[in-house]
């Protein structure tokens, strides 16, 4: 019996916080390179300043300095600048694009964008005191971006990971339960072949034979069971069948084999319902569910099933009065190997949910719960 660890450290909590961490570390790093290169441009832009200062003011550099300042002036190949001078007037710019250049407006707007940045440095030239504005280069802008677009590649590289290893995990539970499935069929077999001789032969004796009905239906319904096992995995084959009957027939069956204690109850708003859907699965479900039921009320309450349409839905309801579910767990209740009982291993309604989701293309949920009212489980199924 597999027992649910709710209360163990899982693996994917942990690599939810190695996630957070790669993705601070490289915030963190990318800022700092920002940083690191926003300085490096101001003090480009400095240098630019005080060489234009010193060429214009000094009429005696001897010619290897004067190389050097205009070096200066001409190693900014990136950096966004434009010179104005006391009266608003621009003298110069460097690295603005063509379309900014040519355009009045667009020079003028692109300006005062510049100084509501307040990146500047004021300096002394023959005509009077003017200013540098400068802003960031495209590297730099460029780079900003940068740490977003790790993140948001690392997360396309997790979400995809995680959802090629959640498809194989998926798989390799439908081949294990698909072949447990039919090792059980396979194991009924030979016993029910059996009894299903033994039954031929007590139809032969002179005993009273309405025993003989009850059991001959018990085996009938062992080899639907088989039937049922041996049909996981495969291509489930639907038929067009009447909804209604089918629940009424699984319903009154078990009404005779469940306890006393339980007042079983059935109604549709609607006699007859055909659609498309496997009868033997099916009923495996209703059966699963209320005997789950009938267990969680220690045998004894109410338990209504109930058929009604709502467009182009039919919505069956299996609604007991049990100690009702407990909400952190009624997400958990489908997972493979979660169990609340000291026996069973916990598969019953995970594979309610295969039959009715991947086979019927339907949905099955715990509608409501709690101690007051019990639970109220709900399968969803579509009219064609």
């Amino acid at each position: 019996m597999y027992k649910y660890l709710s209360h163990k450290i899982s693996n994917q909590s942990i690599g939810f916080i190695l996630i957070c961490i790669i993705f601070s570390l490289t915030l963190w790093f990318s800022n700092q390179i920002v940083l690191r290169l926003k300085d490096v441009e101001k003090s480009k832009i400095e240098n630019y300043a005080k060489s234009l200062e010193l060429i214009s003011q000094n009429e005696y550099i001897d010619p290897y300095t004067q190389d050097f300042l205009f070096k200066l002036i001409e190693d900014n190949n990136s950096i966004p600048v434009i010179l104005v001078d006391e009266n608003n007037t621009i003298n110069f710019t460097k690295n603005i694009e063509e379309n900014i250049l040519n355009d009045p407006k667009k020079l003028e707007k692109y300006l005062t964008a510049l100084k509501s940045e307040d990146l500047h440095i004021e300096v002394d030239l023959p005509d009077g005191k003017n200013h540098v504005y400068y802003t960031n280069s495209n590297l730099l802008n460029n780079l900003k971006l940068y740490p977003i677009i790790i993140i948001i590649l690392s997360l396309i590289f997790f979400l995809f990971t995680y959802w090629y290893f959640k498809t194989i995990r998926e798989t390799e539970k439908s081949y294990l339960w698909a072949g447990m499935a039919k090792e059980t069929a396979h194991q009924i077999g030979t016993p029910l072949s059996s009894l299903m001789g033994w039954v031929e032969l007590l139809k032969l004796e002179e005993i009273d034979q309405s025993h003989v009905e009850e059991i001959e239906k018990d085996v009938e319904r062992l080899k639907h069971i088989a039937e049922r096992f041996s049909r996981i995995g495969s291509q489930a084959e639907l038929q067009n069948n009447d909804l209604v009957n089918t629940t009424k027939t699984t319903v009154l069956y078990l009404r005779e084999r469940i306890s006393n204690g339980i007042e079983l109850n059935f109604q549709s708003e609607i006699d007859e319902i055909y659609i498309k859907f496997n009868p033997l699965l099916y009923s495996w479900v209703i059966e699963n569910l209320i005997k789950n039921a009938a267990d969680a009320m220690q045998n004894k309450g109410v338990l209504d099933i109930y058929i009604q349409t709502l467009g182009n839905k039919i919505i069956i309801s299996i609604a007991d009065t049990g100690p009702g579910i407990p909400s952190k767990l009624q997400k958990k209740i489908f997972d493979p190997g979660f169990t609340t009982k000291k026996r069973g291993w916990g598969l019953g309604l995970s594979l309610a949910k295969r039959i009715i989701k991947d086979y019927h293309n339907g949905k099955i949920y715990v509608a409501e719960s709690s101690k007051e009212k019990g639970t109220t489980f709900k399968i969803e199924l579509k009219r064609q």
